[in-house]
């Protein structure tokens, strides 16, 4: 009795002086391939075994390892995340041009002051060549997956690069249903609790002094979707965050807001929605009449895409499976009802 195949590929890497960052401190990042992929990975002097019982992905490993390694010739890092996102996208790109090349791929690198931010997940990627290339991008999909991150990430590349002078973030407070007035402060201590992810992701990507500049100038605003009616912005990247619980005539709105020379991000998940349960959500509302329409692109997120902590990930799944069973449940309860009353009074 013959025993299983055996898949085997070698690496040869010219530079030496790159492969202590290419491998990790005591060769983690080839472990972390190795677990990640069900490939066994073994270094040599400058090559790299790679072994393992299905062939795509002994090729899949190779190719990660090889952008990997591209992305320290260009002198980009290569931390924990970045080996994750290689064995990502062999996982849900294998046999597809996009695959891993969107690692290294220099056109879709965003950058910032503070780092240089390329994708992450085949989503990620479709996302940031969609937000470079259209007037108006829509980013939908389940926690975790980068959305907002992204979004804020090429405003700030596209301002760094003179592309555009301003950079408008909002977000629809709807946990106090956009009616401030009752909570404490002045107006930006009331909105600030409701905008913070976007403060945040702003400090990720620019020095400290630079964002208090920026605000203060008004070349970066951040307000909450309320304070949008009525204005046109042009030259600025213009995005709103938690779109889901925006109502259609918020999003209308909105979305009229853009001006000449300007782009637009909106993203959001529809499954938070925060809205009265009979209240349809504007994001879906646009979903469902602009999909057709030229220069507006739709990126749907997926749990593959979710770039979080690994338990993220399951959360996202366990979450989705359990909605998608109530909803046949519900579609049986209601069917069964709607039998049951069918006949005469």
């Amino acid at each position: 009795m013959s025993g299983s195949v055996t898949e085997e590929l070698t690496l040869v890497f010219d530079d030496n002086a790159l492969l202590p960052l290419l491998f990790g401190q005591h060769d983690q990042n080839l472990v972390r391939l190795e677990q990640q992929l069900g490939v066994g990975l073994s270094s040599f002097g400058n090559q790299v075994r790679i072994t393992g019982g299905d062939r795509p992905r002994v090729e899949g490993a190779g190719e990660a390892l090889q952008a990997l390694y591209e992305r320290l010739q260009k002198g980009m890092t290569v931390e924990a995340g970045d080996v994750d996102a290689a064995a990502r996208m062999v996982r849900s790109t294998e046999g597809t041009q996009l695959g891993v090349q969107a690692l290294h791929d220099g056109s879709l690198v965003l950058k910032t002051r503070k780092r240089h931010i390329s994708p992450r997940s085949p989503g990620q990627a479709a996302f940031i060549r969609a937000m470079l290339t259209n007037e108006l991008v829509f980013g939908i999909g389940p926690a975790g997956t980068g959305k907002t991150y992204l979004a804020v990430a090429a405003a700030v590349s596209l301002m760094i690069g003179g592309q555009i002078d301003r950079i408008i973030l909002s977000r629809p407070a709807v946990e106090a249903g956009e009616r401030l007035g009752f909570l404490p402060g002045d107006m930006k201590e009331k909105v600030d609790p409701y905008l913070r992810p976007l403060y945040d992701a702003l400090h990720d990507m620019l020095p400290a002094e630079q964002v208090s500049k920026r605000l203060a100038t008004g070349e970066i605003e951040i307000a909450p979707l309320a304070f949008m009616r009525g204005r046109t912005l042009a030259r600025s990247f213009i995005i709103l965050d938690e779109a889901q619980n925006t109502t259609p005539t918020q999003m209308k709105m909105f979305l009229t807001r853009l001006g000449e020379n300007s782009r637009m991000a909106i993203t959001g998940d529809l499954s938070q929605v925060d809205l009265p349960r009979a209240q349809r959500s504007g994001l879906r509302d646009a979903a469902d009449l602009l999909a057709n329409i030229d220069n507006i692109a739709f990126v749907q997120f997926t749990d593959a895409d979710v770039v979080r902590h690994g338990l993220v990930t399951r959360i996202v799944q366990a979450y989705e499976a359990r909605d998608q069973s109530f909803g046949r449940e519900r579609d049986l309860f209601e069917g069964a009802w709607t039998a049951g009353s069918a006949g005469p009074a």
